[in-house]
Formats: C-alpha cells, structure tokens, sequence
C-alpha cells in the first residue's frame, strides 16, 4: 500500500483541482483542518481507487494521489478508508 503524497508532492495540476473543488464545496477552515491533520500523518492508502469520509465532504483518490471532493451524499468509487 502506497502512502498519500502530501501537497508539496502533487504535481500542480492535481493541487490546483483540488483548490478549485475546495472553493467549488465551501469546505471550512475547520474541516480543512481536519484534512490536513489526515495528511499530515502520511497514512497508507490502498492501491487504486479510495476514499475517505470526513462527514461534511468526501476526499478522493487513486493510489498514492488525492483526486477531487465531493459534497456529502455524493457518491463515492473504491475502498472507503
């Protein structure tokens, strides 16, 4: 299992989707923070697609990358973590 790349890692594509999908969600300052303490932990991810739940919105990602966000209620493909 490949751990999450942190956002110093992505390439600027990936970061400046994932920008403009966390404006598009109005994701708060708290649950932000809630995300980066996630990231910030390094955690290992499963190979291919995955996501995780922090209640207000939803990460995802494939491998070792996150992808988008979706609002809660949207549905979500892979392994949930």
């Amino acid at each position: 299992m490949p751990h999450l790349k942190t956002w110093d890692k992505l390439p600027q594509g990936i970061r400046d989707h994932l920008v403009d999908r966390m404006r598009d969600r109005n994701i708060s300052i708290a649950d932000l923070n809630k995300l980066r303490l996630w990231v910030e932990s390094i955690p290992l991810v499963p190979d291919g697609e995955w996501y995780k739940d922090f209640g207000s919105f939803i990460i995802c990602g494939e491998e070792s990358y996150p992808r988008t966000f979706l609002l809660r209620g949207q549905s979500a493909r892979g392994e949930r973590i």
